[in-house]
């Protein structure tokens, strides 16, 4: 890309210059670093034990050091007294001073340790552990009220601040709380006209009014936070598993759940003991080609996944072996995947059988316990009511953790997946906890919560370079860097350069009521029109051509056959369903082409004998001004007894094409689904013109550098530090460089009465404000008198460049 007319913006050359930004090899702590100085140093310098002054119970134990003082400088190994005296041959300065020395890759891991800073597991101590967290809900009674602070999170905060003698963060503007919660609830950058009239509103409850609206808006809201689940539940478009068939998605599941507002412990109770197989795909993991440890069986996967996703505990280490980090053990976790096992589970340590059993058992007794000689489905049931229980508290604290973290930036437990460790406002969590309860599980009505308390709206924490989380103090919310999907839909937002399809294999919209639902074109057909008593596995072919004007934007199908269909277009395979009474609906939108379409459906009847057979198909092909096309099925199709392959490709072309029937007796199949094909027809047709989201298409080169990951893991906090990689491709990639061009000369179209008003626009699209004077005479003698399309791409550049841009603030 060419800036021809301006300097490399700030923020580039930060990223560039500031070594901070660049990450060395990550430090295993709990597998790395504690056997080492278990095995070397526990006997003199952990637990009671401080031979010299000296303790490694905890990071600050190890930086205060000991009588001859500091043992080890933080970022220098070199310096470091421990180093040193592990080297040293002296008999009076060498550690340990008895038994074998230690190995030289041992010195290697310890000198990387110290040169990293010391990376410490929060929570860990190799002393004895003081805090281990409630399990049951707890309801903390609420401090009075100041100031007219009604809200409770801002009674609890403002007692907490008032504690510490700490003063209360200012608030901020309107348009930077509009900015802020559009950007945190539906993830989109409110639009000029939307800033305007925000701003413009003199209501004092306007604020707690926009957060509703943008709460009722079903499609957006789902849109942004399916990234947030698609993180925490491991789920994607592409990649490992998927390609090989090792592991299944739950996107069609998910999406619903979002759009609908499903309650929190419905969602999981389905994720653990799914009622069909639109949700097992979390449960299933991953199953992994070849040979693999055994910590990596889908047995395994499962426990660390529910230990994980849903309790903020790290199975992991104790997957292995017992934790080094926290109190759980070794059979503890094989106890919880033996609840998913089909197979008596042999326990392995360190990857080796131990000659003993995993017997089905939940984490938690003190709430009840899984029958181990259940069969499966009927331990997973039991597993999703424990989970649920009542008295869980640890599972509404990890949730509401994790929604707190998501819109201030730090979780009131950090790390949000050690929950073992202590919160800084116990009275904060239990009462988000107890008001999730309160409200059934509502994910909505918490953000709702959260983003209406005043501490929300108040001026994010300034962030020192030398911040140390372990002595974090809160005060005020903390910016956090945009998504990945976040930055290309305001990309996309400011450029109008969306991409025209997506890939994600879901129905997009909210389900259709009764109300909205539309009548069908589409008919019952068959060979012929009596088919009450068509035999057990008889299967046809049926064909119809579809030509269109263009390739459209979105196109989607609802599709149900008595018995079973495989459904091909234009020679390749869209799918196959073998549940008439569940009707499915089929993306076509990367399928269909401008011009001829050739659809072929084989329709199978199944049963053991003579029985009713017939096949529904209704397609809706859009185009991007909200125009469509519709073809269903009808006697105008045609039908043929030979069977293609699975693509829909015949080895030799039939020459007995014969016209379809509509069937005799529709009803049959049409009172019992045909309001679901409605349904199917009518929420497609409400989400045609939608922008598509981020959310919504696989994984780009720079979806990536900007930090999305590839979901062969749990994530649940995204890399917050930026990287030379970002750096490179923010100023030089590819993929921005042509959204930006291509942006350019759609922008240069409009009709702008001058330089001025596109700088204007531009900040206030991007940045939710005015321009600084400074800022508008820079980038108006920079256009120049006349747009062109190489200064509004060097300008939307220059904009998206700025950290303010790249921040929530």
């Amino acid at each position: 890309m060419k800036h021809s007319s301006f300097q490399t913006p700030m923020a580039v050359i930060l990223f560039l210059a500031c070594p901070d930004g660049l990450s060395a090899k990550d430090i295993d702590f709990a597998h790395d670093i504690v056997p080492i100085l278990k095995q070397h140093c526990g006997k003199c310098h952990t637990g009671d034990q401080k031979k010299g002054g000296f303790s490694l119970n905890t990071r600050e134990s190890v930086l205060a050091g000991g009588e001859s003082g500091k043992a080890v400088i933080e970022g220098m190994a070199s310096k470091s007294e421990l180093i040193e005296r592990i080297l040293s041959s002296d008999d009076a300065l060498k550690m340990p001073p008895e038994g074998p020395r230690v190995p030289a890759e041992h010195i290697a891991l310890l000198t990387q340790w110290i040169d990293a800073k010391i990376p410490w597991a929060d929570g860990f101590t190799f002393g004895k552990r003081n805090y281990e967290p409630l399990l049951k809900p707890r309801r903390p009674e609420l401090p009075p009220v100041v100031e007219g602070r009604t809200h409770p999170i801002d009674r609890i905060i403002d007692a907490h601040l008032a504690k510490l003698k700490l003063p209360r963060p200012n608030d901020i503007d309107d348009a930077t709380f509009a900015r802020r919660a559009y950007l945190d609830i539906i993830g989109l950058l409110p639009t000029p006209v939307e800033l305007q009239a925000f701003t413009a509103d003199s209501r004092p409850a306007k604020r707690v009014a926009l957060v509703k609206k943008l709460l009722a808006d079903d499609v957006d809201y789902a849109e942004h936070w399916l990234t947030f689940w698609n993180d925490l539940l491991r789920n994607d478009y592409s990649g490992t598993g998927f390609i090989t068939g090792g592991r299944t998605q739950i996107s069609k599941w998910l999406y619903r759940a979002l759009v609908t507002n499903t309650p929190y412990d419905v969602m999981v109770r389905e994720l653990i003991a799914p009622p069909n197989a639109d949700s097992a795909g979390f449960g299933n993991g991953i199953r992994w080609r070849g040979e693999v440890s055994a910590g990596q069986t889908v047995e395994i996967q499962f426990a660390q996944s529910v230990g994980q996703a849903l309790l903020g505990i790290n199975l992991k280490c104790a997957s292995c072996h017992d934790s080094f980090i926290d109190r759980w053990k070794l059979s503890e976790a094989y106890g919880l995947a033996a609840i998913y096992s089909n197979r008596p589970l042999e326990i392995h340590r360190c990857d080796k059988p131990i000659n003993q059993t995993a017997a089905a058992a939940w984490l938690f007794p003190e709430l009840g316990q899984i029958d181990p000689k259940a069969p499966q489905p009927e331990r997973l049931k039991q597993l999703a009511a424990l989970m649920t229980h009542p008295e869980n508290g640890r599972f509404t604290r990890t949730i509401v953790n994790r929604l707190w973290q998501r819109m201030m930036g730090r979780g009131i437990v950090h790390p949000i997946d050690a929950m073992q460790s202590e919160p800084w406002s116990h009275d904060l969590l239990d009462y988000l906890a107890s008001e999730f309860t309160d409200h059934q599980y509502d994910l909505k009505q918490m953000i709702e919560f959260i983003a209406t308390s005043r501490a929300y709206q108040e001026q994010v924490q300034k962030i020192t370079k030398d911040l140390d989380e372990r002595e974090y103090v809160y005060s005020g919310p903390r910016a956090r860097r945009l998504t990945a999907e976040q930055f290309m839909d305001a990309i996309w937002q400011l450029t109008g350069q969306a991409p025209k399809r997506f890939d994600a294999p879901l129905l997009r919209g909210k389900p259709a009521s009764d109300a909205d639902s539309q009548s069908l074109v589409g008919k019952w057909i068959w060979s012929r029109a009596d088919t009450s008593q068509a035999a057990a596995g008889e299967t046809i072919t049926l064909r119809q051509s579809w030509e269109l004007k263009a390739a459209p934007t979105q196109a989607l199908a609802a599709i149900s056959c008595d018995n079973s269909y495989v459904l091909t277009i234009n020679g390749q395979l869209v799918q196959a369903g073998e549940k008439w009474d569940t009707p499915d609906f089929a993306l076509l939108s990367n399928r269909l082409q401008a011009g001829k379409n050739e659809i072929v459906i084989v329709a199978k009847n199944g049963g053991s004998g003579p029985n009713p057979a017939g096949l529904f198909f209704e397609a809706r092909a859009y185009q991007a001004d909200g125009t469509f096309e519709t073809l269903g099925s009808d006697d105008r199709w045609q039908w043929t007894a030979q069977q293609p392959d699975r693509n829909g490709r015949f080895q030799t072309a039939p020459t007995d094409w014969q016209p379809a029937a509509l069937v005799a007796n529709p009803d049959v199949w049409s009172k019992q689904v045909g309001p679901e094909l409605s349904t199917i027809v009518s929420q497609g047709a409400s989400s045609a013109g939608l922008m598509v989201r981020a959310s919504l298409v696989k994984s780009d080169f720079l979806m990536r550098s900007l930090g999305r990951p590839n979901r062969d893991q749990i994530v649940t906090v995204r890399p917050a530090d930026l990287t030379t990689l970002e750096a490179i491709d923010l100023s030089n990639g590819q993929i921005l460089a042509d959204t930006l061009d291509r942006g350019s000369q759609k922008l240069i179209a409009e009709k702008w009465s001058s330089t001025t008003e596109f700088v204007q626009w531009l900040y206030r699209f991007a940045l939710s404000r005015d321009p600084s004077a400074e800022e508008l005479a820079v980038l108006t003698e920079a256009l120049g008198d006349k747009l062109t399309e190489q200064g509004i791409q060097d300008a939307l550049w220059s904009v998206v460049m700025l950290p303010e841009f790249q921040m929530v603030r």
